[in-house]
């Protein structure tokens, strides 16, 4: 075989070129291993520094349990219930019951969370009065209801209160009415 002298250096150019392209893949092996090393050790970091968080908040939960069980030993003797303390039934806590003395103060009430007014749905309208039927109703209910309250009264000797008007109200503050002011 008779090599020229251009043909070794072909050959030679090739020969370097698959060397290098050797290397290269070497070396690329080489830095993604050690990518994969660094990933897997930042999440190592990671899940230390989630544990770290974790064990402090262990840390100063139960630091602060034993604050509060010493603060209650000394300040406030609460202890647990025991079975003992618990009620059976409605009656057990019934017998638990006073009256309530002459200077008790009245008992809260509380609104309930719908009114009548209102109602999820429209009131229905009389078509001959133009008020609602419900309305009309509750009016005749709250006039008796005024006037047995007011029989009482008297009967007490106190003076009166007159209700206040609802839709008359509603009616009067609906209304812009001009004035006219006349400057003297």
């Amino acid at each position: 075989m008779n090599f020229t002298r251009d043909r070794v250096r072909s050959i030679g150019w090739a020969f370097v070129l698959t060397v290098c392209f050797a290397l290269t893949m070497a070396l690329m092996v080489r830095v993604n291993a050690v990518k994969s090393q660094v990933r897997l050790a930042e999440r190592q970091v990671v899940a230390l520094k989630r544990e770290k968080i974790f064990l402090e908040t262990e840390f100063e939960t139960r630091a602060n349990q034993q604050q509060l069980r010493a603060l209650n030993d000394i300040e406030f003797g609460y202890a647990a219930p025991t079975a003992g303390q618990y009620l059976a039934g409605e009656r057990q806590l019934a017998a638990f019951g006073k009256p309530a003395a002459p200077d008790a103060p009245a008992p809260i009430r509380v609104a309930s969370a719908l009114a009548e007014d209102s109602a999820p749905f429209p009131a229905m309208v009389s078509p001959l009065t133009g008020r609602a039927m419900a309305a009309e109703a509750r009016g005749a209910a709250e006039a008796r209801g005024a006037a047995e309250a007011r029989g009482a009264a008297e009967a007490r000797g106190r003076v009166p209160v007159k209700p206040i008007d609802a839709a008359g109200l509603g009616k009067r503050l609906s209304q812009i009415q001009s004035r006219e002011i006349a400057r003297e």
